[in-house]
């Protein structure tokens, strides 16, 4: 496909410090995210900076809530936070109780909810937390209309018809990935992590899936304060910024022929190391290479020689 062909799709800040290049620049718009983890990990504290940095009147969001906790008692909480806009409510952000629909245990009736306020709103975003127990009850029903399954396909589109990113927000564990369905037709896996380390308890989250774009692999550390969310991504640099970054300054060798052999030259203020025998002619190259690009006066930017000693 050629680049003018290529379709575009636009990213959305995360809101939250350090996750964006985490995820590869942002999260695709209209894509179907699930927020996973352990309780207590800041699932719904993840899904709250998302949506308030991206709600607009122009991006309005709808947050469905489940069986968890009553949405006046996690509102009661989440205003603690920085990123907290009491103005948003009701106007731009709209949360909407699912838990009748639920009780009754019939998939159908919850997402014809769904659908409705999708009509009503049509909502640029939307969460629902939790869908771990929308995936519970679907479990628990013997004989029903529709397969979790089939739920989540027709979920799914529904979703994207109307251009709406969407977070499925729940607590899950690694071993359910392989059979529940909900992992396949998620475009992006969001997994937080907390864990005891020498007294101290740590906070790490994986990016585990993000169709279209390169995420940065890997456990990256965040914490939580009044602020939200802070995410410390690893100390990686994609393939294309290490070779920009090889590139802008090499040192000369001064040695004909062996710049091309080494790409150019020798990265300047990376240690080299030569070894060879004995009597190779390592010291006239290393002052050769030294006086070329610095007068001898930059050691640190010359490679450094090692003899191997003749085995006996």
């Amino acid at each position: 496909m050629t680049e003018s062909r290529r379709v575009s799709i636009r990213k959305l800040p995360t809101g939250v410090p350090g996750l964006d290049p985490v995820l590869g620049d942002g999260l695709p718009e209209y894509s179907f995210n699930l927020i996973a983890g352990a309780p207590g990990t800041g699932k719904t504290t993840l899904a709250h900076q998302i949506l308030f940095a991206n709600a607009t009147p122009d991006r309005p969001a709808l947050y469905f809530t489940v069986l968890g906790e009553p949405p006046l008692k996690m509102l009661r909480y989440q205003q603690q936070m920085s990123f907290f806009d009491s103005s948003k409510l009701d106007s731009v952000i709209r949360f909407i109780n699912l838990s009748q629909e639920v009780m009754e245990k019939d998939l159908s009736k919850v997402l014809e909810r769904i659908v409705r306020e999708l009509e009503q709103y049509a909502p640029g975003l939307v969460v629902v937390d939790s869908f771990r127990t929308v995936v519970r009850t679907a479990a628990s029903i013997e004989t029903g209309e529709m397969g979790l399954q089939h739920f989540l396909q027709r979920l799914a589109l529904y979703l994207t018809s109307w251009q709406a990113t969407t977070f499925l927000v729940g607590e899950y564990v690694e071993s359910e990935i392989r059979d529940n369905p909900v992992f396949t037709v998620a475009d992006g896996i969001i997994w937080l992590y907390q864990s005891l380390e020498r007294n101290s308890i740590v906070r790490k989250l994986q990016v585990m899936k993000m169709r279209g774009q390169a995420s940065l692999p890997g456990l990256h550390t965040f914490r939580i304060t009044e602020d939200g969310l802070q995410v410390f991504p690893r100390m990686l640099k994609r393939r294309e910024e290490r070779e920009v970054a090889l590139t802008k300054a090499l040192v000369s060798t001064g040695v004909a022929g062996l710049d091309e052999m080494t790409g150019g030259g020798v990265p300047a203020g990376m240690r080299s190391s030569w070894p060879a025998l004995p009597a190779r002619g390592r010291p006239c190259w290393a002052r050769s290479s030294s006086s070329r690009e610095c007068g001898g006066a930059n050691p640190a930017s010359s490679p450094s020689s090692r003899s191997i000693p003749r085995s006996t």
